[in-house]
């Protein structure tokens, strides 16, 4: 809410990578009106909807990274063995894919796949640092964030669940002033 950048005005990140050599993360609600890569045709049947590119974040445009979600049976481990060649498990029975492979090879068993061109990414400390300063919301996810078929809608949706004062979040105008 404090933060004044435009790039993260409004926005839901997911984080996948948090350590002290600092964080990484993915934009979940912009997406683009790109429905087309060069040379990636095939995945983009893949997508689900809205079948487009999302804006992952301000940093390194060029980078594409691709999320999937897998049906793993129950009890099954989230480790590189059950997800196989062309997959690098995160947890929760997600993980990246890797968009070198051509999708006959690797596509058995996703449910779910997103494409994000660029990221979202902090130096050593720097998100600790904005997160104390009060920049940043830190909220549970729920599975369903990731894939949402109303991407525009997810911000709302995701402070009006946390409950407290930040759902008043979810109806304040964008500018605060105005209220």
């Amino acid at each position: 809410p404090l933060l004044g950048d435009p790039n993260f005005h409004r926005t839901v990140v997911y984080m996948l990578e948090h350590s002290d050599d600092g964080a990484l993360g993915l934009v979940l609600n912009r997406p683009t009106h790109e429905h087309q890569i060069a040379g990636l045709e095939a995945w983009m049947d893949e997508l689900s909807d809205p079948q487009v590119i999302f804006d992952g974040g301000p940093v390194q445009a060029d980078t594409l990274i691709a999320i999937a979600s897998r049906s793993l049976p129950a009890g099954s481990p989230d480790d590189a063995e059950q997800w196989g060649e062309g997959f690098s498990p995160l947890d929760h029975g997600l993980g990246t894919v890797d968009l070198t492979r051509r999708p006959g090879e690797i596509v058995d068993g996703i449910k779910t796949l997103r494409v994000f061109r660029g990221y979202s990414g902090w130096g050593p400390g720097q998100l600790e640092m904005e997160l104390n300063e009060g920049s940043w919301l830190a909220l549970a996810s729920d599975p369903g964030d990731l894939f949402t078929p109303n991407p525009l809608g997810l911000w709302r949706n995701v402070m009006r669940r946390s409950g407290g004062r930040a759902a008043l979040l979810a109806d304040a105008p964008h500018d605060l002033s105005w209220n």
